[in-house]
């Protein structure tokens, strides 16, 4: 087996709260125990709703932020063992991210030639000649024209400014792109055309790439795996035709599906009791127990380990996992998921 591009084993990420009573010291556990490995051309999709921990694992994957336990591996080397200018140097030159609004993300008082010659300079790749070429071919890989290049963030349109949010991160050659929720700020006239773009970038440039996103129509589409979060920890990780043909098991992925249904395959709407549990105190056990409809004591014990993957790379973590029609029975008392 070749080794992965990114890999992720162990990891927790705990933050302390802000406020409230110093003594207590609480903290939010934002990543817990995440497994991933992401292989090279393959793209994964990252899912779950606001607060389940999608950015921090992205985060974690660009080096923003650091495990407070656990080991990540960069095409097999430890990046806790190097130094932090090592990491940050090693990790900015192979490792790109698109960020949810480019509004944010870019400087607006920079041009967009000077925004995607910055990662060249600040990495001292090629003489200036070379890398006014390299803007240049930036703009035209994304498909942005030749006089765009002196204009300003805010006289772009929303697509365009993300457009150049792209080119920059692509601007050192990446091997990994990350893109967190990259359309979400966008009109909706404008996403396919972002979407189709990335799609046509990873095939001609041999990317592997983590896409981020609460809609699950759009991540299944999008990657070859879709891994699902709930309350900082992956319930389940499957491939996306398994997902597109209805064959996942973890309940709250069923209700991920429900939520955001397809008009080629409708799904009955999956109503989940009560509110999201607290990732400051969150519950013993699975953390979908306290909304699953599916959930008995057993489920508040022991989180559950990861069934067998098995040929098909899908496994989940569930004790009374979706496998038959009869398994979605709601309780008479629900709450739609947001």
């Amino acid at each position: 087996m070749t080794t992965p591009v990114m890999e992720l084993r162990g990891v927790h990420v705990r933050l302390p709260v802000r406020g409230g009573n110093p003594l207590r010291r609480d903290v939010v556990h934002a990543l817990t125990g995440a497994d991933l490995a992401i292989a090279r051309g393959e793209t994964v999709g990252i899912v779950g709703e606001s607060g389940c921990g999608k950015s921090t694992l992205a985060k974690v994957l660009v080096g923003l932020t650091r495990p407070t336990e656990g080991t990540v591996l960069f095409e097999g080397d430890d990046l806790g063992a190097l130094k932090s200018r090592e990491r940050s140097a090693r990790l900015g030159a192979s490792v790109g991210m698109v960020f949810q609004d480019p509004a944010t993300a870019l400087n607006r008082r920079l041009p967009v030639r000077a925004i995607l010659r910055d990662p060249l300079d600040v990495h001292r790749r090629g003489a200036p000649a070379e890398r006014d070429a390299r803007v240049r071919e930036l703009m035209s890989l994304v498909g942005l024209p030749p006089h765009l290049a002196e204009a300003l963030p805010g006289q772009l349109s929303g697509g365009q400014r993300q457009r150049v949010a792209i080119a920059r991160a692509l601007a050192l050659e990446p091997s990994l792109l990350v893109a967190d929720e990259p359309t979400s700020a966008l009109d909706v006239s404008v996403r396919a055309q972002i979407l189709n773009l990335m799609l046509d970038l990873k095939d001609r440039l041999g990317l592997s790439m983590v896409f981020v996103s609460h809609d699950i129509q759009t991540v299944r589409r999008m990657s070859d795996r879709v891994v699902t979060m709930y309350l900082g920890r992956i319930v389940e990780d499957a491939p996306a035709a398994v997902v597109a043909r209805g064959g996942t098991r973890h309940p709250y992925t069923r209700a991920l599906l429900s939520a955001t249904p397809s008009l080629l395959d409708p799904m009955e709407p999956i109503r989940l009791d009560g509110p999201v549990p607290s990732a400051v105190h969150p519950p013993s056990g699975c953390p979908f127990r306290t909304r699953c409809w599916r959930a008995t004591d057993e489920c508040g014990a022991a989180m559950p380990g990861f069934t067998p993957a098995g040929d098909a790379g899908h496994a989940h973590r569930c004790l009374h996992p979706v496998t038959d029609p009869s398994d979605l029975a709601l309780s008479p008392v629900s709450q739609e998921i947001p």
